[in-house]
């Protein structure tokens, strides 16, 4: 195969040498080839013993981050919460959990953040709050039809004595949506929605006064200096008007199908006045959209230009490691996302899935196969997320004891889904046991780590340069450097079945082999990384590439400077 779309260049290229760098690139605001870095706060680094993942920790950790090369970090949910389904049932918006730390120590990893040149997004949840915040509170003391029970879904319920629920929508981690209350006097009274778990009654965005409590949560912590928000359950906050019944079971119609309480077109205004508020403040503050929606397209409208700044590109993420199936999702999120002049983002992982390792195939092929995947998607135009741990091959821990189980899934499920805690496990930094470094030794972790991650932790990975970790230190370095990658455009090149080829101006090629046998190609340029040791080959006619199964490589015939 003949990959050639450039010039031959006068000689062999030497990586080390350049005269075009990053800072020749136009950048039309930062989020949009930015490298995300996702922090599951409870499971990065424990400071003070209590097993627990803290602020204090992160900051301590932060230059692994600044090394790794990402440009910023996401913190999932840090706020005052019982933790019944891991932040995301907030009972406070306005302040840090005790077990995470306190708002001091939250503008010192920001403050600390910023000086290493990392921005820093915080997760906001405004579909749902926790039972126990006190509007909620307020709602159960308060009267059917009152002013507290508005800024919520109440509804009487259905049958002869109300004793069924208003509809039939299931809640997202199995059961009803619904959940009857009862009257200050102690009768049965009305229902209230719950599309998650029991504990995190969702809010009626229909009512102003909620839409201004949440501008004003967004300027407390815009006014503290973060850089941007994570927007949780983007597509829920609206529901169609009367509340209709969907007529079958819901868990697999999520993001297959269209559902009357996600992706209404109401959610809209909402994003259009978030988008005026995050304008008026200066360094380009941005909006990341998590919305679980049908088709490229509908997820776009979220990113039209007086709307979001990012959404999160689900169909790449739960894509089969396939080559035509790839390309496909590439070519539909690229296509749908050019139509509104915004970037798509890919992502691998995150802490609601599980970790594509493991998805991959698990042990051998799935590292490899991961390996691969990490050097395609930053290939990508547009912005990459990392989820913590991915740099290190973490895979999902399938064999957590039953009495360590957390997620709300594993019980609304009646014990028959192990849910998300296999993602979340803490993650592995120095040391030959647990708790390797995540906490002081001896303490006892949230969720226990495998004593078989003594091989994958970041010390030891330092000391290998073939290790995961080097791998993606070395393709953040050629992604930031590299004047072809980033925000832009690719052209896909004629390639053999279950391969992948494509290139970007100027001078560079990504190649991926998803075949379970090497391909041998025609290519011309220097190996600027591979996923696996490839082989160049000399010839007559120029040069062959031997790229193994499950493999990726990027070759350049642009010079580009690397540490």
């Amino acid at each position: 195969m003949e990959l050639d779309t450039t010039p031959p260049t006068a000689g062999p290229m030497n990586p080390a040498e350049t005269s075009i760098t990053a800072s020749s690139r136009s950048r039309r605001g930062w989020w949009r080839d930015a490298v995300i870095y996702q922090v599951y706060v409870r499971s990065f680094a424990d400071s003070d013993g209590d097993g627990d993942g803290d602020l204090t920790g992160i900051r301590q950790r932060l230059e692994h981050l600044a090394s790794l090369g990402v440009d910023a970090l996401w913190l999932t949910p840090f706020y005052v919460s019982p933790l019944a389904d891991g932040g995301y049932d907030v009972a406070n918006y306005r302040d840090v959990d005790p077990r995470f730390g306190t708002l001091e120590d939250f503008d010192a990893l920001l403050a600390r953040a910023h000086e290493l040149g990392l921005r820093v997004i915080i997760d906001i949840v405004p579909n749902h709050t926790s039972s126990a915040h006190p509007w909620f509170v307020e709602a159960l003391a308060s009267a059917p039809g009152s002013p507290a029970r508005d800024r919520y879904i109440f509804r009487p319920g259905r049958g002869a004595n109300g004793e069924l629920p208003p509809n039939d929508w299931d809640s997202i981690f199995g059961g009803p949506a619904w959940t009857r209350v009862r009257n200050p006097d102690g009768t049965p009274g009305e229902w209230y929605l719950h599309l998650f778990d029991v504990e995190q009654p969702d809010l009626n965005w229909k009512n102003p006064e909620v839409a201004e409590e949440f501008l004003s949560i967004l300027r407390f912590w815009l006014d503290r200096g973060v850089d941007g928000f994570r927007i949780d359950v983007a597509h829920g906050m609206i529901k169609q008007d009367g509340l209709p019944d969907v007529g079958r079971p819901q868990a697999k119609l999520l993001g297959a199908l269209e559902l009357p309480y996600f992706d209404q077109d109401g959610v809209h205004e909402i994003y259009r006045s978030w988008r005026r508020l995050l304008d008026s403040y200066p360094g380009e503050r941005i909006a990341v959209a998590e919305a679980w929606v049908n088709d490229p397209v509908r997820a776009a409208r979220y990113l039209r230009p007086d709307e979001l700044h990012q959404a999160f590109n689900f169909d790449y993420l739960t894509s089969d490691w396939d080559a035509e199936e790839l390309r496909k999702v590439i070519d539909a999120s690229l296509a749908a996302n050019a139509a509104v002049d915004a970037p798509t983002t890919w992502v691998l992982s995150n802490h609601d899935v599980t970790r594509h390792v493991t998805r991959y195939g698990g042990g051998e092929i799935g590292q490899r196969r991961a390996r691969a995947a990490a050097l395609l998607t930053l290939a990508l135009p547009g912005s990459a997320y990392i989820y913590q741990g991915e740099e290190l091959g973490l895979p999902e821990v399938t064999d957590l004891p039953e009495s360590v189980l957390q997620d709300p899934t594993w019980v609304r499920s009646g014990y028959t889904e192990r849910g998300r805690d296999g993602c979340r496990v803490p993650i592995p930094w120095e040391g030959d046991a647990p708790p390797f470094g995540f906490s002081p030794p001896g303490s006892t972790t949230w969720l226990p780590i495998p004593e078989s991650w003594r091989s994958i932790t970041v010390a030891s990975q330092e000391k290998d340069p073939s290790s995961m970790l080097h791998l993606y230190r070395r393709a953040l370095a050629v992604r930031r450097q590299h004047p072809a990658l980033g925000d832009g455009t690719l052209e896909w090149v004629d390639a053999p079945v279950d391969v992948l080829a494509f290139t970007r101006e100027p001078g560079f090629t990504c190649v991926v082999n998803f075949r379970p046998e090497p391909v041998e190609l025609s290519v011309r340029g220097e190996v600027l990384v591979a996923s696996e040791p490839v082989q160049i080959m000399e010839t007559g006619a120029g040069s062959r590439l031997v790229l193994p199964s499950d493999t990726a490589c990027w070759l350049s015939t642009q010079p580009v400077q690397l540490p």
